[in-house]
């Protein structure tokens, strides 16, 4: 009976540490969860459910391919007078200017004066470094954004670390689905904004992580000059 009370205390201090450990994981799960789940709730609140109706014109207008109606809906904001130039950022290399003009044949004059090609970029990041590039070639000092709307956050994040000191407007391209259904109703729909969302938060951590935003334009620009 003697050795019996040591050998239960020794035991109950061996757990002590696993149940701490055990509870830590659970609070920092818990953590992470809730701040994901704010994140998503900022995500979806930024993520407009129909279009705007733009209260400025700007000194230009970017459009990123990728969206059924993006490049007709920013061609049609050149038209109305809200920016000088339009750059087309991402566009395939094999694109030209008079196929862009067939999206939109009565706008043929206008495209083949003011609209500006971008065959380099392949993703976000060198969406908004080649635009950077081009609105410094310009001399823009403001810039009208179109991308779709669930697109918009990231696409907006990127453009800022790239271009700090240029005032960005947003132009959402909303899709028929989103505008006419909500986002969780749809399998395809959920699954969409539930992956931008995630690359939105690991655009986030990397341009933490990154405190240049020069590195991208320089490495850019030698990829542009050996193609």
């Amino acid at each position: 009976m003697a050795d019996t009370a040591p050998q239960t205390e020794n035991g109950a201090g061996r757990m002590r540490p696993v149940r701490f450990v055990a509870r830590t994981i659970v609070i920092a799960v818990a953590v992470i969860v809730l701040v994901l789940g704010g994140g998503l709730i900022w995500f979806l609140f930024h993520v407009p459910a129909k279009e705007i109706a733009l209260d400025r014109n700007a000194d230009g207008i970017v459009v990123l391919t990728g969206g059924a109606s993006r490049i007709s809906d920013a061609i049609e904001l050149l038209a109305e007078g809200r920016g000088k130039r339009l750059l087309i950022s991402g566009v395939h290399r094999a694109t030209s200017s008079a196929e862009i003009a067939r999206i939109v044949p009565r706008y043929e004059g206008l495209v083949s004066c003011c609209v500006d090609l971008d065959h380099s970029a392949i993703n976000t990041v060198g969406n908004a470094v080649e635009t950077r590039r081009w609105v410094k070639e310009r001399g823009f000092r403001s810039l009208i954004v179109v991308t779709s709307a669930y697109h918009m956050p990231r696409t907006m994040a990127e453009l800022a670390k790239q271009m700090p000191d240029i005032a960005l407007v947003p132009f959402p391209v909303v899709t028929e689905r989103l505008r006419n259904e909500p986002w969780w109703a749809s399998a395809q729909t959920a699954r969409l904004i539930l992956t931008e969302y995630a690359k939105f938060i690991v655009a986030q951590l990397r341009m933490r992580i990154d405190p240049t935003a020069a590195l991208t334009d320089s490495l850019a620009s030698r990829a542009h000059k050996k193609s």
